[in-house]
């Protein structure tokens, strides 16, 4: 009989399914966005502050960098796909469940909008929250995947105590 020793499955099974949502949050993603560029002729307000409205953005965050043309583009790209090397090797190296679905869902987000970039040129932003006239910048999923995973590792700096916790962020970087 072969048995393992427990403190090698562990492991490998979190980087497995910390893998795999990597993989899922990249393909809800992609599906989301594709149902909204088939879809999305016109505005759809589904609530009094959420809409959806289909737009391309070919620069980050705000549009920063739209205007940067081809060069932008594969400069943005390669910044993008260097992150997520880094997220995937965090996710390979720690043993904290909580640090490798954050990092998953940055990466997973990170690959949407590189495959986006990549495709097209720019990526596709759907959900459009607003109040009134005021408007937050139109995002998609990969957006909120990002700024979930970088909320949950915000949350994981610190300890309930308000000690820094215990993170592997040195440790990937090295």
């Amino acid at each position: 009989m072969i048995t393992m020793h427990p403190s090698r499955r562990g492991p490998s099974r979190m980087r497995a399914i910390a893998f795999s949502f990597f993989m899922l949050i990249a393909a809800l993603d992609q599906a989301a966005k594709a149902a909204a560029r088939a879809r999305l002729e016109s505005p759809v307000d589904l609530t009094p502050f959420l809409a959806l409205r289909l737009g391309f953005n070919p620069g980050v965050t705000f549009g920063l960098f739209a205007d940067s043309g081809a060069v932008g583009r594969w400069a943005l790209s390669a910044v993008a796909f260097l992150i997520i090397g880094v997220l995937l090797t965090w996710i390979w190296r720690t043993r904290s469940a909580v640090t490798a679905v954050a990092a998953s869902l940055i990466a997973g987000g990170a690959l949407g909008n590189l495959l986006d970039r990549l495709r097209s040129g720019a990526v596709t932003d759907f959900i459009d929250l607003h109040w009134g006239d005021a408007h937050w910048p139109t995002f998609n999923l990969a957006d909120a995947a990002i700024v979930c995973g970088v909320a949950l590792l915000l949350l994981t700096v610190r300890g309930s105590d308000g000690r820094p916790a215990t993170s592997t962020l040195g440790r990937a970087a090295r």
